[in-house]
């Protein structure tokens, strides 16, 4: 009897083996290697120097009609081919000129269907292609990720997928994520020998990808479904909806079409998930003629420091004297932009006119004058109803760009809510930050006047809370930035250690030290970068503020000096003829090298700021200093606890 098992296993075996297909595709440097089998269905295993990092993946797609993806496909053909090429970035998050290498695996099935692999040298990439012309909903997709035994992940949990996806990260093994567990994305994972970082981009007219657990080291994707029917929750709400009615498939589509890209950076270096550019590069390349007209820059930013103005001879708040005040301070320090947020307006819901006590006409004429531009907070619900007039109207009153949030959803329609913001405010010269929103996903290389996303759990959340500590400020450029812009929103002036934090809504407070806001700047990619603090608390603490205000919110290039997750960074940023360090640490107090071999010949004047000899205790002590250094200089950036160390270098 075993003898007949053992032979049928075997035929069982060669019949598989014989109508299957398996191909292998290799990084440019050679390091990562793709496997993908095409069977019953569409299984792909990435290797990293030989160590199987993800094993068995499967792929494949669902519809109402014709034909599905990735479940006994037929191969028509396979290509291979490979890429090296310059993509010149419009608004340069992180490098000016990124260098695009790849070698592309591309499927073609019976079925008019294709399935691309990309394999980069820091990371691997899928996305299918539609090549059918057909009107069909998509019921769902199949996204299933499996790690060797031992993997754990910093877990970004969802209680549901209504949500602004600001989470702390959960340090948890695979096999306890059960399967009620799930999480937004981008997600990390750490397996024995590298780890992943998954993320989606180039995502259009499609929901977003959540992922579940198993109880074991397989995950599997989950969508938010179209949704039929959202109304005000309560009946009454300006910015929170209950959604009553769902369909039965996540997207609706026709015609052919292209998919997200599921983007997998892979690494034995945590310093590439922030050197890494893969969610910009696989993102669609820019569709707008003109955009001279974008500029990025700092903000002035009124409600983290709920309008706290003082030294004053008029009564603080949403009023004009407040906001000239900001403009003045704006314009005094060179900051490009103040956002006028909640509270202009004469309701959250009627946004085409503003606060009797607020004259916007008047301060956008002002900030004109002054050389300063002024971003409008809107809620998504009422800007949704009536898109085009309410944009036309920021528009003539001469404003700069609009600030979007409470969208909290991740399904087709708020996708394409999205685009559609994006498209109108590029025809009308209006710049967009997406807050209340998802991570991003590829939009801002399409339409570059989008210059931040929130979607980060930030420094507002001082104001309630007390999680927004050194370790978690050391986590989220490894995950959350990986995707694209973060809108965190830095540079408080009121710091504590730890045990002297307290939490206050109207007069928050930052945890770790002076410095460690300050290499913020340096660290945290947002070409619109937020500057947190009351402007009457910024003229007490003017040096740190020019300190600040040299620092640029977009970047030539970048070099990852030092980087661990969690635990600590150090970034080298380029812009024009300058650099610029910043490095912060988690709770223990750090001294790292570094290393200025990237400054090239001649001789150069360094800027410090950092911790003051005080800080461990009293965190806002902080030390400024001015050095000679060339590239051979010895440098040691000494952190005290949740500590920070800045440079601004300069040839002579």
């Amino acid at each position: 009897m075993k003898k007949r098992v053992l032979i049928l296993c075997g035929l069982l075996l060669c019949a598989f083996q014989a109508s299957s297909q398996t191909y292998e595709v290799k990084s440019p440097d050679g390091r990562i290697q793709i496997e993908v089998v095409n069977s019953d269905k569409i299984y792909w295993s990435v290797l990293l120097n030989g160590n199987l990092i993800i094993e068995n993946a499967e792929a494949g797609m669902t519809f109402s009609s014709k034909t599905n993806f990735g479940f006994n496909s037929k191969v028509k053909k396979q290509t291979v081919k490979n890429v090296s090429q310059n993509i010149h970035a419009i608004i340069p998050i992180k490098d000016a000129e990124i260098k695009d290498e790849y070698t592309e695996l591309s499927i073609a099935y019976q079925g008019n269907y294709k399935l691309n692999f990309r394999v980069y040298n820091d990371g691997v990439a899928y996305q299918f292609i539609d090549e059918a012309k057909e009107k069909r909903d998509i019921i769902s997709e199949k996204v299933s990720l499996s790690f060797p035994e031992g993997s754990r992940s910093l877990f970004p949990q969802e209680e549901s997928m209504y949500s602004h996806n600001e989470r702390l990260y959960l340090d948890k093994s695979l096999n306890d994520i059960a399967s009620k567990d799930f999480c937004s994305l981008p997600v990390l994972f750490t397996t024995p020998k590298a780890k992943v970082l998954f993320t989606e981009t180039a995502l259009h007219d499609y929901p977003g990808l959540f992922l579940k657990g198993n109880g074991n080291t397989t995950l599997n994707a989950i969508f938010p479904k179209y949704v039929l029917e959202a109304v005000d929750k309560d009946g009454k709400s300006d910015r929170v909806q209950t959604i009553t009615k769902e369909a039965d498939y996540i997207a609706k589509t026709s015609g052919s079409r292209a998919f997200p890209w599921r983007v997998f950076i892979i690494s034995d270096d945590d310093r590439t998930f922030v050197q890494s550019n893969l969610s910009y590069q696989l993102a669609v390349p820019n569709v707008l003629k003109n955009t001279d007209w974008i500029k990025p820059g700092k903000v002035a930013w009124d409600w983290y420091n709920d309008n706290n103005i003082y030294g004053v001879d008029f009564k603080a708040g949403l009023n004009t004297e407040t906001y000239k005040y900001f403009i003045d301070f704006a314009a005094a320090n060179k900051v490009e932009y103040v956002i006028l947020d909640e509270g202009w307006t004469k309701s959250t819901t009627n946004i085409l006119d503003f606060n009797p006590a607020m004259d916007v006409k008047e301060l956008i004429r002002y900030g004109k004058e002054k050389g300063v531009g002024i971003i409008l907070w809107v809620l998504w619900k009422p800007l949704d109803q009536n898109l085009l007039q309410i944009l036309e109207t920021y528009k003539n009153w001469g404003a700069k760009g609009i600030k979007i949030d409470y969208m909290q959803r991740n399904d087709q329609y708020m996708v394409n809510s999205y685009e559609q913001i994006a498209r109108e405010c590029a025809k009308r010269e209006l710049l967009v930050d997406f807050h209340g929103a998802f991570k991003p996903s590829g939009l801002h290389r399409m339409y570059p006047n989008v210059l931040n996303y929130e979607g980060v759990r930030g420094n507002e959340n001082n104001k309630w809370s007390d999680e927004i500590t050194p370790e978690h400020t050391v986590t989220i450029p490894f995950i959350r930035m990986a995707a694209g812009p973060m809108d965190f929103t830095p540079g408080s002036m009121i710091n504590k250690q730890p045990k002297n934090f307290a939490i206050s809504f109207n007069n928050p407070m930052t945890m770790g030290t002076r410095a460690h806001q300050v290499a913020m700047y340096v660290v945290y990619e947002a070409p619109l970068q937020m500057m947190c603090e009351s402007p009457s608390t910024y003229y007490k603490e003017q040096e740190t503020v020019d300190f600040i205000t040299q620092i640029p919110t977009v970047w030539d290039k970048t070099v990852v000096l030092h980087g661990s997750v969690g635990n600590y960074i150090v970034v080298a940023r380029k812009k024009d003829n300058k650099w610029f360090i910043g490095g912060m640490t988690d709770a223990d107090a750090r001294e790292l090298p570094i290393d200025l071999s990237f400054l090239g010949e001649g001789n150069f004047s360094m800027e410090v700021f950092s911790d003051g000899i005080n800080a461990e205790t009293f965190a806002q002590d902080y030390k400024k200093e001015i050095t000679a250094v060339t590239k051979n200089t010895k440098v040691n950036a000494k952190m005290a606890s949740g500590g920070g160390w800045s440079a601004i270098i300069t040839k002579k």
